[in-house]
């Protein structure tokens, strides 16, 4: 540096001025000092935040005013089928002492989906979601259906298979034939697309989806950085109304016993499952219907302790209760436990994974871009 050199310079020396500084320190960078911290206050609670949240109405005042629509819709709805005599008196009215009849399952079920599903629709225009978004979405709703039904009736005759080889069934012959058998098929092919239909949605549609909002908005606010809130959401609602408020659904039947009321709980898991892979209740809803047909239709085994009425073939238990399922039916069989697991394995490999609808409550929080590392000039010497 024209010929000096840093030895020479000395920082103490009076006779160094600061025109003499050599340029590497020159360069070294100026402490500055940080600037005060920012404090921000939270706002205040208003009464807007108290019913509304970042993803619109509050999950538990959705679910408050569902249910309220709920009761509102079956105290209408009753009123006009019977002010009008809607359903005409001779309907035969369906007791746990008598068989199982399609005419007025069909009308009881249909009604009963009704009474679940339009407050939902009315519930889609108040909190401006689309309805698909509580489990009956539009897309797929055919292809999930009829694989649905496939494995329904094909998850169904496995176990009568497997009842049948350890001899814990027999059949005493088949009891309709032709045009007849045909009607009764179509009849009770009616009747349990109303029962999916309803269970579905009443068990894990619209309060699986509110609910599962709300307890992911409490992680969420427990916790920001929780990637998982969606998941554990989910699974604590689906616990609650897709397993144990369906296994305490199925205590008043008369004939369940306590492998089918733990079967009950299985399946509920297994169909939640199939909710939350793929968003969409239309595999259960086929699962469903179809299990139930080929049970209480196809084989004419007891479902929940009721034989049905014009089925196809008839037959009955033999030997242990734990095995054949006794007066369950076949849903009573310790047999039904691994075709449930294997249910749930079919689940996992064959449909496609499309998760279930995230909000802003549930989903996992965006990180920002890490920022560049600073950029370090060392002195040149």
């Amino acid at each position: 540096m024209n010929g000096a050199s840093l030895s020479e310079f000395d920082p103490t020396s009076p006779d160094q001025t600061s025109e003499s500084v050599p340029e590497p320190l020159a360069n070294l960078p100026v402490e500055v000092a940080a600037e005060p911290a920012i404090i921000t206050t939270p706002p205040k609670p208003s009464l807007r935040s108290f019913f509304f949240g970042d993803d619109g109405l509050r999950a538990g005042w959705s679910v408050l005013l569902y249910i309220l629509l709920v009761v509102i819709t079956g105290v209408c709805t009753t009123f006009l089928i019977r002010h009008f005599h809607l359903i005409p008196k001779s309907a035969p009215a369906v007791s746990q002492s008598s068989a199982l009849r399609p005419r007025s399952m069909a009308i009881n079920e249909a009604i009963s989906f009704f009474i679940f599903a339009f407050p939902a629709v009315l519930m889609s225009l108040i909190e401006r979601r689309p309805f698909g978004r509580y489990g009956l979405p539009v897309a797929r709703m055919i292809p999930d259906f009829l694989t649905g039904l496939f494995w329904g009736f094909a998850s169904l005759s496995a176990l009568v298979g497997l009842l049948y080889v350890v001899h814990g069934i027999a059949f005493d012959g088949v009891l309709l034939h032709g045009t007849v058998a045909l009607l009764y098929a179509a009849k009770w092919g009616l009747v349990f697309l109303f029962v999916g239909l309803s269970e579905e949605f009443l068990f894990r549609g619209f309060l699986v989806s509110t609910v599962s909002r709300g307890v992911a908005g409490i992680t969420r606010s427990m916790d920001p950085n929780n990637r998982r809130s969606h998941a554990i959401g989910f699974w604590v609602s689906a616990g609650i109304f897709s397993i144990i408020l369906f296994m305490v659904a199925h205590l008043g039947n008369g004939g369940e016993n306590f492998v089918g009321i733990f079967q009950v709980g299985l399946v509920g898991a297994v169909f939640a499952f199939s909710l939350y892979r793929t968003g969409s209740l239309w595999w259960a809803v086929g699962t469903h219907a179809a299990w139930d047909w080929a049970q209480s239709y196809f084989y004419g085994t007891a479902d929940s302790g009721n034989i049905s009425l014009g089925r196809l073939m008839a037959s009955h238990p033999v030997g242990s209760r734990l095995l054949s399922g006794g007066s369950d039916g076949p849903e009573g069989s310790v047999l039904g436990i691994p075709i449930l697991l294997l249910l749930a394995v079919v689940i996992h490999f064959t449909l496609p994974r499309r998760n279930y609808f995230l909000t802003p409550d549930q989903s996992a929080p965006i990180e920002p871009p890490p920022a560049p590392p600073a950029e370090v000039t060392a002195p040149v010497l």
